[in-house]
């Protein structure tokens, strides 16, 4: 008799957690936007047009990411290091990469890397021709206006056959979706309410 009692509690929890997270997160059918446009991006990024993924991308995102190649190279030990950094984007002073916009710099730090791999022309071409990508679900997470894809792809070089699964994060501007490429890699920090004011009564005193 009483055997059934924790069976019928953890029924009920798992009942109430499930309800719970109905109301901040769902599933999207696979012909939301969201789903069109991660295709595009990854076809955009295995045939190096980083034109067309350099849109599709959050500005934010990108410009912190300029902003921190660029701290990291002013702090190089040596004149000839930062020389060296610098050649890798095809530049010669710092103020060639702080002029451009984040997109600009996203174009080429993509085409500089690529350039340093070197692949060849046929294998890139074979990685485009049988490329396959299966978008396996995407979740929303309504209160915040977050998309996330789950994605594998499949391709081809001359030699081997190469299979990734990608977790790819979106976020809504206005009307527009754009991939938050870092989200999974770093943490969201929101200063407390507290936290600012503390902040202010700190810098209010100084």
């Amino acid at each position: 008799m009483h055997s059934a009692l924790p069976l019928f509690r953890l029924s009920v929890a798992l009942s109430f957690l499930a309800l719970a997270s109905s109301s901040w997160s769902a599933q999207l059918p696979l012909d939301h936007p969201c789903a069109t446009m991660v295709k595009k991006y990854l076809e955009s990024v295995v045939a190096q047009d980083w034109k067309t993924a350099s849109v599709m991308l959050l500005p934010s995102s990108l410009e912190r990411k300029q902003k921190e190649t660029i701290a990291i190279i002013k702090t190089a030990p040596t004149m000839t290091e930062e020389a060296q950094m610098l050649e890798r984007f095809g530049v010669k002073e710092i103020r060639d990469l702080e002029v451009l916009t984040p997109q600009e710099f996203y174009i080429t730090d993509r085409s500089a890397w690529h350039k340093r791999v070197n692949a060849a022309p046929e294998v890139t071409k074979k990685k485009q021709d049988t490329l396959k990508i299966d978008v396996l679900g995407l979740v929303e997470e309504k209160e915040k206006n977050y998309v996330h894809a789950t994605v594998r792809t499949s391709q081809e070089t001359l030699s081997d056959r190469i299979e990734e699964l990608f977790l790819i994060s979106f976020v809504k501007e206005g009307d527009k979706w754009l991939i938050w490429p870092e989200m999974k890699d770093r943490p969201i920090i929101t200063p407390l309410d507290g936290a600012k004011k503390e902040d202010g009564e700190k810098k209010k005193s100084k």
